[in-house]
């Protein structure tokens, strides 16, 4: 259960902070809703608090501490590529249907590592491949800024030197 006042991550809105609960009768549903304003964006999202699964969508919002753990294991963490596109379309969007900051991560990595070979090949990423890159890199570059007090264009700056001061530790 959130309350009012938490910041939480909620999907592919990325960081949302909770701005009030209210009863509300949306159609024929009649339900509590939290109302989400994304810290990023100008809009406000309503969350049906008895509907498990949109509710699974919002999550708390890591600590500093547990950014830092991400970022030094990130050097050995496995990638999540997948050879087959329809295949790779649907682990990518369940991955990002989960939340799960790690699983995001190795995504990530591993559309980073796929661009790059692809750019030395003269190639780009699939119009999807890009799609869920970005996707991903908003969700986690939001909530990863907001916790360590930097832009989200900042982020990848920031892990990109913290893998290298780590390496060259």
């Amino acid at each position: 259960m959130y309350h009012v006042n938490d910041t939480i991550l909620y999907g592919s809105h990325g960081v949302c902070k909770i701005t009030g609960i209210t009863k509300k009768d949306f159609g024929r549903v009649s339900d509590e809703y939290y109302i989400l304003e994304p810290v990023y964006n100008n809009f406000t999202i309503y969350v049906p608090m008895h509907n498990d699964a949109l509710a699974e969508k919002m999550h708390r919002v890591l600590t500093a501490e547990e950014i830092q753990a991400m970022i030094r294991s990130m050097p050995e963490e496995d990638t999540c590529w997948v050879e087959n596109e329809n295949e790779r379309k649907e682990r990518f969007k369940d991955i990002l249907a989960r939340g799960n900051r790690r699983e995001v991560l190795q995504m990530i990595k591993a559309l980073y590592l796929h661009q790059r070979e692809q750019q030395d090949k003269g190639k780009r990423l699939h119009m999807a491949d890009e799609r869920f890159f970005h996707e991903a890199e908003k969700m986690l570059y939001d909530e990863f800024a907001l916790v360590l007090n930097i832009t989200p264009e900042q982020v990848l700056p920031f892990i990109l030197e913290q893998i290298k001061v780590q390496n060259n530790g």
